[in-house]
């Protein structure tokens, strides 16, 4: 197998694993959002410090470190992180899967945005277009549907500005990912004692197989952002670029043929309104590419 097609099965292997996290988050339900963000947290610290002492990459965390501007940064990250995950999480658990997938179809289009008014970078007509499409959708939903898709925007906006910032990061995804949690690792496992002190914690009152759940939240947030990491070395991002709507797409299927969330017509059309942005969004990329190494080879 070629290094591309290996680079393809694993971005293909991330998306299809975030495509089906609102499947796993249902089976943990019982716990409240934010022990499972807890959970998440600490657990996923555990595998990513293992990871990198099996890989013997800690050396280049603990060098990190002695950045006085780098940990600064971090802390910001693991905030717009945690936020994601903790409205991500409970918009799952309360029935709200169609809403949030409408935030990762349109993360792309907002970190266009923040890539013009924060990294000066300049977009062509077809890229303003898609994204006047996408904010025509979210208009019409607010306006033409009656309901402003709150929960779909704050996961767009807290994931853009998380990327927009581990952009300019000294630091790959894995060790990345072990800092930010562990930034917040302490306070996860006070908030975990407290809410067993109260006797609401759902680890404790699980038998052994739920408890074995919440602990493998840490491994189905490392692994697919491993994955994610490899494949952004091995293919195009442009390529990249289109196989990452397969999460939001399963999502969208799974909210709505799985757990039966309402899709009605109106609200069909403001979505319809941000496909086509994204459709134009990922055709203009495409094209573009394919122009450039046209160029390359001439």
């Amino acid at each position: 197998m070629t290094k591309a097609n290996k680079g393809l099965c694993a971005a293909l292997g991330a998306f299809f694993i975030w495509g089906l996290l609102p499947l796993y988050l249902k089976t943990i339900s019982s716990a409240i959002p934010l022990e499972i963000l807890c959970h998440r947290i600490t657990w996923s610290t555990v595998a990513t410090v293992l990871l990198l002492a099996l890989w013997k990459k800690t050396g280049n965390l603990l060098a990190v470190l002695k950045d006085k501007k780098i940990v600064p940064r971090f802390i910001l990250t693991s905030l717009l992180l945690s936020t994601n995950w903790l409205i991500y999480i409970w918009a799952v658990n309360n029935d709200y899967i169609v809403e949030s997938s409408l935030g990762y179809f349109i993360n792309p289009l907002v970190n266009v945005l923040l890539g013009v008014f924060f990294l000066n970078e300049r977009l062509r007509t077809p890229q303003w277009l898609a994204i006047l499409l996408a904010f025509s959708g979210v208009c019409y939903l607010t306006f033409g549907y009656g309901h402003f898709p709150w929960i779909a925007i704050v996961l767009a906006l807290t994931f853009g500005f998380y990327g927009l910032l581990r952009k300019t990061a000294p630091l790959p995804s894995l060790e990345g990912l072990c800092l930010e949690t562990a930034i917040l690792c302490i306070p996860a496992l006070l908030t975990l004692v407290f809410l067993a002190s109260q006797g609401k914690s759902d680890f404790i009152q699980q038998n052994t197989n739920g408890r074995l759940l919440l602990a493998g939240t840490g491994i189905i947030t490392s692994v697919p952002l491993l994955l994610f990491g490899y494949a952004a070395q091995k293919i195009p991002l442009s390529t990249l670029g289109i196989i990452q709507y397969v999460g939001p797409s399963m999502q969208l299927c799974i909210g709505i043929f799985v757990y039966g969330e309402s899709f009605a017509k109106e609200q069909m059309i403001g979505y319809a309104l941000v496909w086509c942005g994204i459709l134009i969004y990922v055709t203009e990329g495409i094209v573009v590419r394919l122009g450039r190494d046209k160029i390359r080879l001439e």
